[in-house]
């Protein structure tokens, strides 16, 4: 090609080089985005802003007990999910936040915008029902003084997989419906480590 030739051709090229950049940038961004959605089995973050209502936030609103295979009759929250307590030695409601990513693996229950109480369902004491305000300024429902969580591991209502894990400087347990935590193991493995 003369020079003469490739002068036309070279503003051509240098246009549609840029577009294709800019093309190839937003879909990168793109792949990448929908790549942080993550799977159904993954743990997920539930930071929840003050005053916020989400679906995480709507199983604050009641409590009751279930069934859970290994476990006996446990406390479970308004979705049904098994709720754990973590506590070391003879400490109860160890620190789990958001800044420690404790909360993305044991997702906290904060109470959604308007409401300060839980409800006791089937099973569970109302007089052990309380609520806790802690720093983050969101209030969370607590039962016989425990914060509850539920565990980002368990697919659904029945599960217990959080049950007896050590984790963030504690150990994990159900409670059973007079608000005790129940240590024995579902599986009867004793304790195991999450992270």
């Amino acid at each position: 090609m003369n020079r003469s030739a490739l002068r036309r051709v070279e503003p051509f090229m240098l246009r549609n080089t840029h577009k294709l950049v800019i093309a190839a940038v937003a879909v990168a961004g793109s792949v990448m985005m929908a790549g942080c959605g993550g799977g159904s089995q993954s743990p997920t973050t539930t930071s929840h802003p003050a005053g916020s209502a989400s679906s995480s936030s709507n199983a604050a609103t009641m409590f009751s007990t279930a069934s859970v295979s290994g476990l006996g009759t446990v406390v479970v929250d308004g979705k049904g999910r098994t709720v754990y307590i973590l506590t070391t030695g003879g400490h109860t409601n160890v620190p789990c936040n958001d800044a420690s990513g404790c909360t993305g693996l044991w997702p906290d229950l904060p109470f959604p915008k308007g409401v300060s109480a839980a409800k006791a369902g089937s099973g569970i004491k109302a007089s052990l029902l309380g609520s806790k305000k802690l720093s983050d300024g969101e209030t969370y429902p607590t039962y016989n003084g425990w914060l509850m969580y539920e565990y980002a591991g368990d697919s659904g209502p029945g599960d217990s997989k959080g049950q007896g894990i050590k984790s963030f400087g504690g150990t994990w347990y159900v409670l059973d419906g007079s608000g005790n935590p129940v240590t024995k193991s579902a599986g009867g493995s004793g304790g195991r480590y999450g992270y």
